[in-house]
């Protein structure tokens, strides 16, 4: 598995929003926090409404909110809403890729790896992310 910048600034950026949920937050106020690119974090943010993670509320008192509580959005959630599949082989989505001959098992073993990524992607929330029990880790610049 490979995380692209799109992803981790994903992330990073729906952490920012789920910390102050319900309150809305804006792109300016997450790029600063985050030090995301802001015109990069736009089309983010884009991708992340087009999922309904996010929605966007115009107007003075605007910014973006989560449309889930912080414990229902996974991070497999937010990657894939930005970078679609977690797992491929030269491009071709895992479970697609076919093998001939001695190399035949291969798919068994990216299938594998699949379902170990989707293990770990699909049970760690924005809430488990943003827990008191990381914040040690986050002190010692971990």
């Amino acid at each position: 598995m490979h995380v692209t910048a799109r992803g981790d600034y994903a992330l990073r950026a729906m952490l920012v929003i789920a910390l102050s949920d319900p309150a809305p937050v804006t792109s300016e106020a997450m790029a600063r926090a985050q030090e995301i690119p802001a015109s990069f974090l736009r089309g983010i943010l884009a991708d992340l409404r087009r999922a309904d993670l996010v929605f966007a509320q115009r107007g003075h008192e605007g910014g973006f909110t989560l449309t889930r509580p912080p414990a229902d959005i996974s991070v497999g959630d937010v990657l894939r809403a930005v970078g679609g599949d977690l797992t491929s082989v030269r491009g071709v989505p895992t479970a697609d890729v076919t093998y001939f001959g001695e190399a035949v098992r291969l798919r068994t073993v990216w299938l594998s790896i699949e379902t170990s990524i989707n293990a770990v992607v699909d049970t760690v929330s924005l809430a488990a992310l943003l827990s008191p029990v990381a914040e040690p880790a986050r002190r010692r610049g971990a």
